[in-house]
């Protein structure tokens, strides 16, 4: 995973921890913890700005 811009410090934990997490106990592949941790960002009102979540992308193997 890589960043496109420079990043929060705090969103970007919240993020990989719940991106992490999905992969390890939900057993999700990459892509898909990845949409799901974003979504999560989303709905959170103090990370709903896509500066927070957006400029996240997977590089490589995805599944």
């Amino acid at each position: 995973m890589v960043s496109l811009w420079s990043v929060s410090a705090d969103s970007t934990l919240k993020l990989m921890e719940s991106f992490y997490k999905k992969i390890k106990n939900e057993k999700m592949s990459k892509a898909e913890a990845l949409q799901k941790a974003q979504i999560e960002m989303m709905q959170d009102a103090r990370y709903a700005h896509p500066y927070y979540w957006a400029p996240f992308i997977l590089i490589g193997d995805w599944k």
